[in-house]
């Protein structure tokens, strides 16, 4: 007869909107030990495993940190108090972790402030001035904080133990996934499994139980917000459909985004394990990746099974049209699902899909060196070369333009190349040569066609370095201590290294650009010394720029740039990963205006 063994949860938390499912170990009536599922459809020598999840009650309730949800709050703005819509803001575990948000803490109080109506109470203006406003006052009479548990009715219920005859179950769930809702924040949730009778229906012995811990809202991210570069001193905003308010400017958006493969605990044993779980990341990663509506969106490292599954099928609801190159797997091993790769989506209402390109640095590097490597060492050269990375390259055709119509009768076309360039190090040549073959595979479209260029990615390759270089100056000194390393030869002649394309990286354009009002607080997130983010990459071993959006400088003009995070905000966490943001990288965006000439997009 069918019986279960044990059953628990992989997930050490519950959160709203991440799926939970069990694992439950059952012996077959061979008596051989499995876990597959054995539902009511397809019962095994008449019986079945019958499901039910419920969700926990009890009278006792308390407040629930809105920083770190699975703390006990004990104190609460009163600013956000007085607000219906801050309130789940309000609550912190700590002095500390007040002081720690209050960076953007107190743009929430800047925004209610603006949107203050005539009869709200004056002290709603006098609480955004200054950290010293709330902070200082943490350390004296904490007159603008309330003690959570003297203050307002509580927000969230408790932590609650299963007790004889104390507690009320309300079935929420009769599959063996459930993924928790809004109402079940703050309480325990429980999972039973049982044996039943195919044909009675009746229940076959005990059954097999667990409780969860308290069910966690999800932490989203802090909210970042699209700055103008062009010389307009207001904030850039986006319109309902989360696009500049301008018929001829797009958004581009770049983003590796961690694989699920790459997530290891042992790399990012800092994060919570339910934080770096894939269910809880890929919902933060999604909800993130949507809410900055951008025209066009690079992704790094999404998996083949998470690109078709998950990425696909979820941007297509939004109105993009999704494109997707793997890496080659040459080099790794496994099951060819889980390997990453590429993807490119676009706004099917504002750009048409004209061709694509995939590049294959290994197909490059069998050319390369059958071309120029001597046979007694190709298998040497092909070991250092063949590494799997590959390139996207798009050409779409706009869906709108600078002027209403078009009287050249032109097609309005752009070229996107979403590249993940090899992670090593020590291979400083394979880099530099990965990059150039791009570059000269993006001439070829270049010269074939009058068409402004994007090339987006994640290079793997700080600003100043040798592929940093021959994209942005277009050629790169022979004095480069980078073209040191170059056993095979593969980089010589250096005269070769060169490209025509006027790229030019959107982030400089905070420098570039002249200053503006409230450009300086962003200008101190760029390095002057090279113009590039101070880090698009930020772990507990390295923090440093890797990712750009570079464009081409004769077609194209930068807008807004999507502001950059400030390295302290993030330490709170340790690092990246963390609850707040689910990738070890984060996004860059710019938006962009074509050029007002004969070749434009």
């Amino acid at each position: 007869m069918l019986s279960v063994i044990r059953v628990h949860l992989p997930s050490e938390i519950p959160i709203v909107g991440c799926e939970l499912t069990p694992y439950v170990l059952v012996r077959r009536p061979d008596k051989n030990s499995a876990t597959d599922d054995v539902p009511e459809s397809a019962p095994l020598e008449g019986y079945f495993l019958r499901y039910r999840w419920y969700r926990v009650h009890s009278d006792k309730k308390v407040t629930i940190c809105s920083v770190h949800p699975t703390e006990q709050a004990t104190l609460q703005c009163v600013f956000c108090s007085k607000r219906r819509s801050l309130v789940p803001k309000s609550y912190h575990c700590t002095p500390k972790c007040f002081t720690d948000a209050w960076q953007h803490h107190r743009t929430l109080h800047e925004r209610a402030a603006a949107e203050k109506t005539p009869n709200e109470d004056d002290d709603l203006g006098r609480n955004n001035s200054a950290p010293g406003a709330l902070a200082g006052s943490l350390s004296g009479s904490m007159s603008n904080l309330n003690i959570a548990n003297n203050g307002p009715a509580p927000f969230y219920p408790s932590n609650i133990t299963q007790k004889n005859g104390g507690e009320t179950l309300v079935e929420v769930g009769a599959c063996k996934t459930y993924t928790p809702i809004a109402d079940d924040i703050g309480h325990v949730l429980k999972f039973e499994c049982v044996v039943a009778n195919a044909e009675t229906k009746q229940i076959m012995g005990h059954p097999s139980t667990i409780l969860t811990s308290r069910v966690i809202p999800a932490p989203s991210p802090s909210p970042r917000k699209l700055v103008p570069v062009n010389g307009v001193d207001v904030m850039g905003h986006l319109d309902q459909d989360g696009r500049i308010q301008s018929a001829g400017s797009f958004t581009v958006l770049s983003y590796n985004i961690l694989s699920d493969t790459s997530a290891s605990s042992d790399l990012y044993s800092y994060c919570p394990p339910w934080a770096l779980s894939w269910p809880y990341r890929r919902q933060n990663l999604l909800r993130e990746i949507v809410g900055y509506r951008a025209d066009v969106v690079c992704l790094q490292e999404v998996q083949s099974d998470h690109f078709h599954e998950i990425f696909a099928p979820e941007l297509e609801k939004h109105g993009y049209q999704a494109l997707y190159k793997r890496k080659t797997n040459e080099v790794l091993s496994g099951s060819t699902s889980a390997i990453d790769g590429c993807a490119t989506f676009f706004r099917r209402d504002r750009f048409s899909h004209v061709k694509k390109y995939d590049v294959e640095f290994n197909k490059a590097a069998q050319s390369l060196t059958d071309a120029l490597v001597p046979q007694a060492q190709k298998r040497a050269a092909l070991n250092r070369l063949v590494k799997d990375n590959i390139a996207l390259i798009v050409v779409l055709e706009a869906k709108f333009g600078n002027q209403p119509t078009d009287p050249s009768g032109k097609r309005q076309l752009i070229c996107v190349a979403n590249t993940h360039v090899n992670v090593q190090q020590d291979l400083k040549d394979v880099k530099l040569w990965q990059v150039h073959t791009l570059l000269k595979g993006l001439e070829k479209i270049a010269a074939s066609a009058d068409i402004p260029m994007l090339v987006c990615g994640d290079f793997n390759t700080i600003p100043g370095s040798a592929p940093h270089t021959l994209l942005v100056m277009g050629k790169v000194d022979p004095s480069h201590p980078d073209l040191a390393v170059d056993p095979l030869n593969i980089l010589r002649p250096h005269t070769k290294l060169t490209h025509q394309l006027p790229l030019v990286s959107a982030y400089s354009s905070f420098v570039r650009n002249g200053m503006g009002v409230g450009l300086e607080q962003h200008r101190r997130r760029i390095d002057l010394n090279t113009n590039e983010p101070l880090f698009t990459n930020c772990t507990r071993d390295f923090i440093g720029t890797h990712d750009y959006i570079f464009y081409t400088a004769d077609t194209l003009m930068v807008e807004s740039l999507l502001e950059l995070l400030d390295e302290d905000g993030l330490r709170k966490d340790t690092a990246l990963p963390s609850p707040e943001w689910s990738s070890n990288h984060i996004a860059l965006l710019a938006e962009f205006r074509c050029m007002p000439r004969t070749r434009r997009c």
